[in-house]
This record gives structure tokens, sequence and C-alpha cells, in this order.
């Protein structure tokens, strides 16, 4: 069970026994030739009845193009491919004019042998990403075919590649790492893997409780909609509800078909995690290391370094079964879409899994079903009212860009968690100015590629600037902008909760403090309150953690605030830190627990000398006075 659910959650790459609906195989008529000669090559496209492929030369922002990479030994030259006439129609799931292929489909190769090489024979492999499409289903694949070429230097040279009527001359592209012959990687997307996740759900579920964490996961399943995996799928299953008796009624036993799916899930990871009774999870160095690598898959993934796959066997077993019609089938075809349009909707699901994990009870599951909610209700809305399907802005180009962008997006994520594994463990890699240095540039990067300065999918050389691409390039380096002042110190506001806090400089007596930041005693427990007998006054403890987000905004905006600044020098402050890796977080984290019942953090202690609680504040609050008049409380008051 558990590896079940881990292997969908990582969306991994398998390779398939069975092709998916389009079987690729590399021929030749030409036994052996001698160096110098070019052999022609046949790679032949048999797509199963009622699928279609497309051409190599289908325009972006539709589907997914056909494209053939050669991977060969030295003895080759570059090779030339030509692909025969297409088929240009309307397609109604992309809103666009495609080049289809279906049948029998056979793309010419010509394979040139260098003069002077002197082994026996050449190997090449023909590698293939394409998307097939029926009338209710896309499945992009992955396949490989190869051919052993037999050099003989007494053979006669082949006819020149005599190119048919129809034919034109497509490009290869690079060869990517080999499959192996013959092996078939069928895909999930109906087309390359895109957008990005919210930031940091757990953060979020912190402040602002469940209701908080459910909504942001209900929003996160309406984000996914406008993925290149979804959206374009959502007329043509609406319109198979249209076309069922019960319309209405089979778009909701649809949207249960997806829950059920993302339930499990949640039900996967609550099993995983649930026996190990850890209740703080967010500071964990392997829990970041393991959410930094999430982020960073799904990130080169959507920028185009590879695909998230999964195989295409199970999905065509649960597609068959939901054909068979009724209200079984119709649940089936919503787990099918669900799993389809797992490699587009993972950098959704994987960051709200693992940030659930650091919540107790139940909390993944509530979060997979109001994520999974989000995502299922648009396909029952345009179900009940169908006059709106209409209104659906056309899929294109934009969905290449929505991709491209939260790529960028999604490695500044990645650079958070990194800075958590750094702050906790107390490495001092990634500084303040470094980090912020990094966020700059990756914030900057999608702005300068939306203006067509950096070139990328999505974005043609000739196409015109629109208004909305023009805002929102804008928004992005301005943001990028206002993080240059930061490096040098300055408060960023509401940002200080996710970067590193400015450097501190010790005091002999252990404090410190950065620049406009309060000065702190650090893990001197039994010391605060030594001093706080020889100067009569009251220990300010701050139970706090290396990557607490609140406890990072508190110090950062409510501490340096005047009032609470002047309060606070009628206290002894420290601060205990409860999320490392050493002696004083353990011996800190006893200290909460034992003392005042609670491991949360950020937690505030006013404390005798005597070691009395005269007052205790747990959480951050943007609440000045509220906190004011906490610190103001003393004994017998």
């Amino acid at each position: 069970m558990k590896h079940g659910i881990l292997a969908i959650f990582f969306a991994s790459v398998a390779l398939a026994q069975q092709p998916g609906h389009v079987q690729w195989t590399l021929t030749s008529d030409v036994t052996k030739a001698p160096p110098g000669s070019t052999i022609p090559l046949k790679l032949t496209a048999k797509i199963e009845s009622g699928w279609h492929l497309y051409s190599m030369t289908t325009p972006p922002g539709g589907p997914r193009k056909t494209t053939i990479a050669l991977e060969s030994d030295p003895s080759i030259d570059a090779a030339s491919i030509y692909q025969p006439k297409f088929e240009r129609k309307f397609d109604q799931v992309f809103n666009v004019d495609t080049e289809n292929f279906t049948g029998e489909t056979v793309f010419l190769v010509g394979v040139p042998i260098k003069k002077d090489v002197s082994a026996p024979a050449a190997t090449v492999t023909a590698q293939v990403k394409y998307q097939v499409c029926s009338d209710t289903t896309c499945v992009p694949g992955k396949n490989s075919a190869n051919l052993t070429l037999n050099i003989d230097r007494a053979a006669p040279a082949p006819a020149a590649l005599a190119i048919p009527a129809g034919y034109t001359e497509a490009k290869l592209s690079a060869p990517a790492a080999s499959l192996g012959a013959g092996s078939s990687s069928p895909q999930v997307s109906t087309a390359s893997a895109p957008a990005a996740a919210p930031a940091s759900e757990s953060d979020k579920a912190q402040a602002g409780g469940l209701g908080a964490f459910l909504l942001t996961a209900f929003g996160a399943g309406l984000l996914a909609i406008f993925t290149p995996c979804v959206f374009p799928m959502i007329p043509i299953t609406v319109s198979f509800f249209l076309n069922q008796r019960g319309g209405i009624l089979q778009a909701v036993v649809f949207s249960l078909g997806i829950i059920v799916l993302f339930c499990a899930l949640g039900l996967g990871v609550t099993a995983v995690v649930g026996p190990f009774g850890v209740n703080q999870l967010g500071s964990n160095p392997w829990v970041n290391t393991f959410i930094a690598v999430v982020f960073s898959v799904f990130a080169l993934s959507l920028l185009g370094a590879f695909e998230i796959t999964l195989p295409s066997s199970l999905l065509t077993n649960l597609d068959r079964a939901a054909r068979r019609g009724g209200y079984a089938g119709t649940l089936l075809m919503g787990l099918t879409f669900a799993l389809t349009s797992f490699a587009c909707i993972g950098p959704f699901v994987g960051p709200l899994l693992v940030s659930s994990v650091q919540s107790k009870g139940l909390q993944p599951v509530a979060g997979m079903i109001s994520f999974a909610g989000g995502l299922a209700s648009p396909f029952f809305f345009l179900a009940a009212f169908p006059q709106y399907l209409k209104k659906l802005p056309k899929s294109g180009g934009w969905l290449a860009r929505v991709k491209v962008v939260m790529g960028f997006v999604l490695l500044a994520l990645m650079l958070k968690y990194l800075s958590n594994i750094d702050s906790v463990l107390q490495l001092g890699v990634i500084t303040r100015p470094r980090f912020l240095a990094g966020w700059i540039v990756l914030f900057a990067l999608p702005g300068l590629y939306l203006l067509g300065l950096l070139r990328l999918e999505g974005v043609e050389p000739d196409e015109k600037l629109g208004i909305g691409r023009l805002l929102t390039a804008s928004a992005f380096l301005i943001f990028s902008f206002t993080l240059i002042p930061g490096m040098f110190g300055a408060p960023l506001g509401e940002l200080d909760a996710y970067v590193p806090a400015p450097s501190a400089t010790l005091a002999a007596d252990g404090s410190g403090a950065a620049p406009g930041r309060m000065a702190w005693m650090k893990n001197q427990y039994r010391e605060a309150l030594d001093q706080a007998r020889q100067q009569n006054k009251l220990v300010l403890v701050n139970f706090t953690g290396y990557a607490c987000t609140n406890c990072k905004w508190m110090d950062a905006n409510m501490f340096p605030r005047p009032e609470i600044a002047e309060a606070v020098k009628d206290l002894v402050p420290v601060e205990l830190f409860t999320d490392g890796e050493d002696q004083a977080s353990d011996a800190n984290q006893k200290i909460e627990n034992d003392k005042f019942g609670t491991v949360s953090m950020p937690f505030y202690a006013l404390v005798g000398p005597d070691e009395k609680i005269v007052a205790t504040f747990g959480g951050a609050t943007r609440n000045a006075q509220e906190f004011l008049t906490f610190l103001k409380k003393r004994p017998g008051a």
C-alpha cells in the first residue's frame, strides 16, 4: 500500500511493456552499404484505430507535437527526416487547428555513414515523444526503436533517398538519454507538465487553522484547472455528461471519482507518517529536503528539462472500463481523468501533501478532499449550466507560458526550503544576501521571459506583446526589484517571515541583534534567570525555531515596534530554539514541554526569577496592543 502511494505521489517514470496506442518500428530495405553513402530508413507509426497522432510541425499552444531524435554511434553523420502529408483540422479539445496523422504513418530518414569509418556496423536508435488523442482522451507517450546498419566497403551504394510527393523535411530533436531498444514509456499528461503549486500551505494552516488550510487547498484545486493537462479537456468532458441521461448526476459521479483518488492519496500519506507520531516536521531537515526535491523535480519538468510520467497500462485499462457506460463507468472516468492529469497537477498535489504531513490528525485527507473539490467543481458547474461553455477562453500559448512561469516560481520556493535546512543545521551557507540574490534572479527571469527577452517555449519572436502579459511581467520585475534593499539589511515587512534574518552580532553575554532587530540571549535559560535575579526583572522566554515563519514574522515586525521595544527593556529577553539538531534544542524542547505543556512555536512566557509563570502568549499576532498587554503583566496583577 505504502509503496503504491509513494509511486503515485512521485509520478515516477516507468517503462511499460506495451506501447500506448502507437507501435513504432525502424526498418530499411538496404541490408548493407559502403562508407560515405546515405542509407534510407523508414520509421513507421501504427496508430490504433480511433486515435490520431500530431505532426512534427504542430504549432505551439495546442497539443504536443511529435518529436524524433536519433541517437547514433560515431560512425554516422547528421541525419535528415521527412514527415508525410498530414490532415489539418480544427481540434475541439484544444480549440485550435491541428496537424494529424491516422492509421499507418511512415517517416523517412536519411542516415549518412561517415567516409572514414572502419567499423563493420552502426546502430541507430530513434527516440520518439508524441501525443495521441481519441474523441475523449489524450495520452502522450515515449517510445524508441533501433536498427543495426551493416557497413561494407564492397557493397554497392544505395540509391538516393526518394522523397515522395507531399513529404516535407522536419527538424530532428536533440537526442536524450536512451530508453532502450523497443521500450515504451507512455505518459500521463495531455501536454507537457505545467503549473505550479501554491506557496507553503503549511504556513498558512498554522496561521489560520484548518479552515484556512482547506480554503487554500480548494483554491489550489481551482488553479489546477488552468493547466495544459486539464483545461483543454473541460469542453469535451462536459459534452460527454450532456449526451448522457442525468447529465448533472453523471457530473456528480465523475467528480466523486476525482475525490476518491485524492482521498486515497491523503489516507496513504497519513498511513505512512502516522505510526511515527511526529508532532512537528516543519523544521525537520529530512522533511525540508524532501519538499525541496519535490519542488525542484516539478520545476525542472515545467521548464522542459524532462517530463514526469506514469505508465499507461493502468490508464488504458481504466479508460476501457469507463467506456462501458453507466454510473460505474463515469466514476472510473473521473478516476482516469485524475490519473491522466497527474503530471500537470502534481506540482499542486505534491507540496500540499508534504505540507499537510507537518500537521496532526487527518489533515492530509481533508486537504486532498478539499483540493479535489476545487478541481471537480468547474465540471459540475458547467454540466449544470452548459451555456457558459462558450465563454471559456481558448487554449493557446498562454498555457505554455503558465507552465514556464510557474517553473521559475517553484525554483524560488525550493530555495525557501533549502534555507530552512541551512537554518536548522546552522550551516551559514544560505545567508540573507545570498537567498535574496537568488530570489531576485528567479523572480526577474519570468518577467524577462514574458517580455520576450528570454527565449523559452510559449513566446514566439514575432508574437505581439499583449497588455496582460506586459502587466504580469511588470509585476514580477517590480517584486524582484523590491527585494534588493533587503540584501543590505532593510526590513521587508511580511516577506521577512520567509527569508533568512539579517546576521546578528553577538555580545559577550551571548545576546545578539541584527541591525534594526532586538537583542536576545540565545539558548541561555539559566543565565537569563540569574540576570533577572540580579536586576529584579522578569524573563521574557521566546520559544522559537530556525525555520518557523511565524517566529520570523514576530521578530521582524512586532518586536521592532517602538512601544513593544520599550516594554521589553524592563524584561530579560531570551530565545530558546526548539527545532535544531543540537543538544540545546533538545533541552529547550524539554523545558517547554515539562514546564508549559506545549511544543508550539512561537510561544512566549513571562517567568519570574523563581521560575514561577506570570503569563503566557501562544502563537503570532498582528495586534500590537494585545501583545503589549501581555508584556506588561506582572505578578499579582
